[in-house]
């Protein structure tokens, strides 16, 4: 059994469930979007950050399609350099992408800066307490931390069920997701009891 501590080992491991689950479940993302809680869209004009899915990667894209038709402005995120918060810029379907660093597909830099209400967060792994393991780069912690000192920002873990694990380790530099949703389960991570036992939301 790998140790929850051993992170490079754990990556390696999760990696590879991802794998196999997106080669399974090929319909995955659009479960993930029918199922997605009605109570975790926000109102006509918020701006959503979704993310373009690299390989393995649970495809957000459907429920990115689903959001867009309620009224939500959509947004992916820019990577500005190690060490720094995600910018985020505006992105509608259809619209030309550049792939950059780690083969991640940004929006062009001349689509408008966005501040993302909601973010769908890729990952690795993740607890029922919401703790996540993503690349060990540190994007998405640093990007909560300054949104989420700026103003209520809802971040919302998206990944295949495999993914989930028993317990992580959490450092004073972590940032909790507040809620994850899979191909076949939704948990809300938010309220006590919950950072330490999750719980299931009704689809």
């Amino acid at each position: 059994m790998i140790s929850s501590t051993d992170k490079p080992a754990l990556r390696t491991r999760m990696l590879e469930l991802r794998r196999r689950a997106a080669q399974a479940r090929p319909e995955a993302g659009q479960l993930l979007a029918a199922g997605f809680p009605d109570q975790w869209i926000p109102p006509a004009g918020a701006v959503v950050a979704g993310y373009w899915p690299l390989t393995g990667e649970i495809d957000p894209r459907p429920l990115m399609n689903r959001l867009a038709a309620k009224g939500v402005r959509l947004c992916l995120p820019v990577v500005m350099g190690a060490g720094r918060a995600l910018s985020f810029r505006s992105y509608r379907d259809g619209d030309p992408l550049e792939r950059r660093g780690m083969g991640v597909s940004e929006p062009l830099a001349s689509q408008a800066e966005c501040r993302p209400n909601l973010l769908l967060v890729p990952l690795l792994a993740s607890d029922h307490a919401g703790n996540r393991l993503g690349f060990g780069k540190g994007y998405y912690d640093c990007t909560l931390a300054t949104l989420r000192a700026s103003g209520p920002t809802l971040a919302i873990g998206l990944a295949f069920d495999c993914q989930m694990v028993a317990e992580l380790p959490a450092y004073s530099h972590d940032e909790p997701l507040d809620g994850l949703v899979s191909d076949t389960t939704v948990f809300d991570f938010r309220d006590e009891p919950t950072r330490s036992g999750g719980q299931f939301v009704p689809r």
